[in-house]
């Protein structure tokens, strides 16, 4: 099997784990206190350590602390927090200018990043792109784009989706607390249908993809299928549990929309840019959406987000009707061209697959050792485990807090997911080594068993 190799090859921050204090260490509490002065409270924090260097796999803290990163930003560094390629253009970048605004001045890097994406989105059609500054505005636009070229008004959502954080993506996202909670009243012509969950299917559902389209049928007839400009999914579902649909459901999804003239929007914002072991996660469903969003990883940690599809679709708006001031700015789209040299040889694609196969060698003897496991489920470097009862399938967020605070007191980095808040994520860089990331896998194996006994 391939090893998984660094990006880098000279490293400058070890890659190893190394708790030089407890964690959070001195320097982070005193630096953490002094942010709870000056920043608001609305931000929430999964780890309150304040990072001196990241590289490959690893955070270094300004206490010396070195701790293995199985967040990548939430998805976005997944060729490591400082990669060097990405670094020297958006280095060069700087040397030549900062912004200009692409609807003021022109810049041939914005049109190359939106050439890739055209070539390389899945769809055997003709393709314009634009680019925006994050993943909500990709989403918006996906929907501004969609209303412009149908004429409708109403948006199709899925359980267990998250699409963003502004008002109208705060409308289309499932999760209430911390969301959408306190925020109404949000936007209206959203509606939200059955996904195809295979371990918590929809009440009065099987666990198959066949009785959840039929659901989603239902509901798009009982609304008026001729209001319907969009509906929009992600290929796996990130902020509701990494939730990967029974197999089927995408491709009955695009029958669907098919059937009615509705835009299939496919949300690859947490899955995309190779996190799935392919390009984007949608390959793996054998569908192309009408509309692709990617952002993310697009462009490595520089703020970037794309709106890719069907020419005539996003050719729709009248002139000026898309845009914004920081959209597919400069700097970014350097980012997202670096990114894009380094998927050229595949190998980043065959280090995500791999990622799988040593977390799943890890992790699965827990479904069977363990009573707390209910399932782990995933694709590539994007794996979830989630945490419940035997038998009854109660969540257990209880099991997936303490469990993901005991690897972040042993120096690994882990995330919390979830509609009911018990799912522990995994996102690992995709250039981790191979025994750095046995290493934090060991250790969150041991902090489940610890939590089963």
């Amino acid at each position: 099997m391939t090893e998984i190799l660094l990006a880098a090859e000279a490293s400058t921050v070890t890659q190893t784990r190394h708790l030089a204090t407890a964690i959070p260490g001195p320097r982070s509490t005193a630096l953490h206190a002094e942010r709870t002065q000056e920043v608001t409270n609305g931000f929430g924090i999964a780890l309150p350590v304040f990072v001196a260097r990241a590289e490959g796999g690893i955070i270094e803290d300004v206490d010396g602390n070195r701790i293995i990163d199985f967040a990548s930003g939430i998805a976005v560094t997944s060729l490591g927090a400082s990669n060097k390629r990405v670094a020297e253009r958006v280095a060069a970048q700087l040397e030549a200018f900062t912004h200009t605004c692409f609807m003021v001045t022109e810049y041939d890097s914005f049109t190359q990043v939106c050439k890739w994406l055209n070539a390389n989105t899945p769809g055997d059609f003709e393709k314009r792109t634009g680019l925006f500054t994050t993943g909500a505005e990709a989403v918006e636009n996906a929907i501004k784009i969609a209303r412009a070229a149908t004429g409708r008004p109403s948006v199709l959502v899925f359980d267990e989706a998250y699409h963003g954080r502004s008002l109208l993506t705060m409308a289309m996202t499932a999760k209430v607390n911390p969301y959408k909670l306190n925020f109404g009243p949000l936007p209206t012509d959203v509606v939200r249908a059955a996904s195809a969950n295979p371990l918590r299917p929809a009440e009065g559902l099987d666990a198959g993809a066949a009785a959840a389209l039929e659901s989603v049928e239902a509901t798009i007839l009982e609304h008026g299928a001729d209001t319907f400009a969009a509906m929009v999914i992600e290929p796996i579902q990130g902020e509701g549990g990494f939730i990967v649909p029974a197999p089927g459901f995408i491709l009955g999804l695009r029958a669907l929309a098919d059937k009615y003239g509705i835009v299939l929007v496919l949300d690859e914002i947490q899955a995309g840019m190779g996190r799935t072991g392919t390009l984007f996660a949608s390959e793996h469903e054998g569908v192309a959406g009408d509309l692709i969003l990617t952002a993310k990883a697009l462009a490595n940690g520089v703020p970037l987000s794309a709106v890719t599809g069907r020419v005539e679709l996003m050719n729709a708006p009248h002139t000026g009707g898309l845009g914004g001031t920081y959209a597919g700015n400069p700097l970014a789209c350097e980012a997202a061209l670096a990114v894009f040299e380094q998927f050229e040889d595949g190998s980043l694609l065959v280090h995500a697959r791999r990622i799988e196969e040593v977390a799943r060698e890890v992790l699965e003897p827990l479904l069977s050792s363990t009573n707390i496991v209910a399932e782990i489920r995933g694709r590539g470097a994007m794996i979830a485990i989630e945490f419940a009862d035997a038998g009854s399938l109660a969540p257990r967020a209880d099991l997936a807090r303490d469990i993901s605070a005991a690897c972040h007191a042993a120096g690994v980095l882990t995330l919390t997911c979830g509609t009911h808040g018990n799912v522990v994520r995994l996102l690992p860089p995709l250039v981790i080594g191979e025994e750095l990331l046995r290493d934090g896998l060991t250790v969150l194996a041991d902090a489940i068993t610890n939590a089963a006994n």
